[in-house]
């Protein structure tokens, strides 16, 4: 059985290395330009800068790696990650940053999607649930380990640059000694988003404004905790519980889901996330504890909501579009990051650090009353005719290429 799974340990060990840079350096910049004095404006812009970067990755990495092979394609954009860190550290600038920032995006998203084809190429109908699971696992396991380094260095040093290059480096090593034979050309990647908003207007509109919400958290969540005195260990382990706390509530969540219109559920997640952030808005803490709890509390809430919204969208399509109204949904959510640091920033410079939650408070509200409202226009999918609620992967660090791992493709996989 060990053996079955080697060459996808193998990958997984070089997505780890990965996702653990991307954690590192994506938190590591707004702690540094925190105490370089960037601007706030010029912090959110970096993180729309990523998410731009990211999106249009997913549209044109699929052409390189065709035209310079898996292992090749792979080999530059890992090594592009590791040149844009070091640069990162060696050119303490702002708007540098930015425009470097919306190259490790695209770099990124050039990487996860021959990855994921990779683990894709290798999972099995049998096995491919496991693989999937594993790969979910590695995702936010790696992403956390690599924000809590952050807690053990020193940000004004250019040690953590270095850690994160070295990093990047070796998720080259498994698939630069791979005897394993390469994957299938990597599909091009669509946006429908007439049909999309056709299909569920709800799911659509959600993933939009998650996007914008998670964006900005993902973003400034760091510089808020900064500007609020918060120690820097401490800020890597508030950042790290969020992603936590929302991946362990997504199956209660889900499973509630099951049981009833998936739309009430999403529209009480909605209101939990939106009721967190305005509590931490209007009594501005100060006490580490109670803003690790209350961030832990409102990512519990707002990192369900994205699986909840896909598996709505996913009761209302057809089986064998799952993998086009899932990815979609992905791109959505992307652009929804676009837009969030930009509206998180300018609310943070106009009023106070806590500004941050009510931006992701204006996005989940209008979740969730966009989303009552769809519930007096539209019938619920009767119970019997769903799928079964399944996880998905919320955090920008995965392409629509992973879907193609879910195990509901298990059709589309034997033809």
């Amino acid at each position: 059985m060990f053996a079955t799974y080697r060459p996808i340990l193998s990958l997984l060990r070089g997505t780890a290395f990965l996702l653990a840079a991307s954690g590192l350096h994506g938190l590591l910049l707004p702690l540094r330009g925190q105490l370089e004095g960037f601007s706030t404006a010029s912090l959110g812009l970096m993180g729309t800068a990523w998410a731009g970067g990211f999106v249009t990755g997913c549209f044109f990495a699929p052409r390189i790696v065709r035209r310079a092979g898996h292992v090749r394609a792979f080999g530059a954009f890992a090594a592009s990650g590791a040149i844009v860190a070091l640069l990162t550290g060696l050119i303490i600038d702002e708007y540098v940053w930015i425009l470097l920032r919306a190259f490790t995006g695209f770099t990124m998203a050039g990487a996860f999607m021959v990855i994921e084809s990779w683990l894709n190429e290798k999972a099995t109908n049998e096995n491919r649930g496991t693989v999937f699971g594993l790969y979910m696992m590695v995702t936010y396991a790696s992403i956390m380990g690599g924000q809590m380094i952050v807690a053990g260095g020193d940000v004004k040093s250019a040690s953590l640059f270095m850690i994160t290059g070295i990093l990047f480096c070796l998720s080259l090593l498994p698939t630069a000694v791979s005897t394993a034979s390469h994957p299938k050309p990597l599909q091009d990647v669509s946006l429908d988003v007439k049909g999309l908003y056709a299909n569920s207007p709800v799911s659509a509109v959600a993933c939009v404004l998650i996007g914008i919400a998670n964006g900005a958290w993902g973003t400034l969540g760091a510089v808020y905790g900064a500007r609020i005195g918060i120690p820097t260990a401490e800020i890597a382990l508030m950042m790290s519980l969020v992603v936590v706390a929302g991946a362990a509530m997504q199956l209660p969540a889900g499973r509630l889901s099951d049981k009833t219109d998936r739309r009430f559920v999403l529209a009480g997640a909605a209101f939990g996330a939106a009721l967190f952030a305005l509590a931490i808005f209007l009594f501005e803490p100060r006490s580490s504890v109670f803003v690790i709890v209350f961030t832990a509390a409102y990512g519990a809430f707002a990192y369900t909501l994205y699986s909840i919204a896909v598996a709505h969208a996913n009761d209302h399509a057809r089986a064998e579009d799952f993998v086009k109204v899932s990815g979609g949904l992905l791109l959505l959510y992307g652009f929804g990051t676009m837009i969030g640091p930009l509206l998180a920033a300018a609310l943070m410079g106009w009023m106070r650090p806590e500004g941050l939650f009510l931006a992701t408070a204006f996005a989940h509200l209008c979740l969730a009353g966009y989303t009552l409202l769809r519930i007096s226009r539209r019938a619920p999918v009767p119970i019997g005719d769903r799928d079964a609620f399944k996880t998905q992967p919320a955090d920008r660090s995965v392409t629509p290429e992973a879907l193609r791992l879910d195990p509901r493709r298990k059709a589309e996989a034997d033809s």
